[in-house]
């Protein structure tokens, strides 16, 4: 975008100039109808070319996020998109695969992002990503908080809950093999503490066992007590499942330790196998 299309007139300076002296990011159509004296027409007329000129962009209905001088056009990046998103409803998140990413607990790269509400809103897109509206059950909403994304506060899910709400749902994470890979990478950082608090209030045996089971699989750091406290959800129900139900051919098969059927192939499963422990190993040394 050449510099020549950030070039402001007397109201759109006097727009960028206040928010930027108050140090907000973010304006609501009202508020430029109030800094500006004029009326609702006006305040459009004004938005319209400082969204033209790469200033503002929009986040949701009536809701603008500024550009920074001091960052010019190239601010909306990938990240951004994350600041963007989060807009589109209140209260929400950034999770799952999204989340997974922003903390570097993946390698892949999507231009889906997924966020979390119990507000019922369409998948739309955001510049050339598509964000993908995710409705969980009440006790399953929590585990998030701000993030500074580039000067923007983007509410996101913490590293503990990206992880188990990965596993639950590995297919917003890429694939049951990836979940098991963000497992890994997370362990090293992970608050065990707080994700077996997590994991109490879900309350769900499946998922217990998965979690458990995957943290064995990467050779993770599980502290004794943490293991200990997992392991008692075993003999609250004969079995579960992770993977499909349908079967597999080649599948891991039966875990008897956390009565698990473990209905994905080795090769799946391949690149988080001991990754935990080999993590831990390089980092201190």
């Amino acid at each position: 975008m050449p510099f020549a299309l950030r070039s402001l007139s007397r109201n759109e300076s006097r727009v960028v100039l206040s928010l930027t002296e108050q140090g907000r990011r973010e304006v609501a159509r009202p508020d430029i109808v109030r800094m500006l004296g004029t009326s609702l027409e006006g305040a459009d007329q004004v938005i319209r070319a400082l969204r033209r000129k790469g200033w503002l962009e929009r986040a949701s209905w009536g809701r603008y996020l500024l550009i920074p001088p001091d960052q010019g056009p190239e601010a909306l990046g990938e990240s951004n998109l994350l600041a963007l998103a989060s807009r589109i409803a209140d209260p929400s998140y950034i999770g799952y695969g999204t989340a997974a990413a922003h903390y570097g607990l993946t390698t892949q790269t999507r231009n889906i992002i997924w966020l979390v509400t119990p507000q019922r809103k369409r998948a739309r897109n955001v510049q050339d990503a598509e964000v993908r509206i995710v409705n969980p059950t009440a006790r399953k909403f929590f585990g998030f908080g701000p993030v500074d994304v580039l000067g923007y506060s983007v509410m996101m899910s913490d590293r503990e809950k990206t992880t188990i709400d990965c596993i639950d749902r590995p297919d917003l994470a890429g694939g049951i093999g990836e979940a098991a890979y963000i497992l890994a990478t997370a362990s090293r950082r992970l608050d065990w503490k707080k994700a077996t608090e997590y994991l109490d209030r879900i309350a769900s045996t499946s998922l217990v066992r998965q979690f458990g089971w995957l943290a064995d699989h990467a050779k993770t750091d599980m502290p004794g007590d943490v293991r200990a406290h997992l392991l008692k959800y075993v003999d609250r129900n004969l079995s579960a499942f992770l993977g499909p139900k349908r079967r597999v051919r080649g599948a891991i098969g039966y875990n008897a330790t956390w009565r698990l059927t473990v209905n994905v192939t080795p090769d799946e499963l391949q690149g988080s196998h001991g990754l935990g422990r080999k993590q831990t190993a390089r980092r201190n040394h």
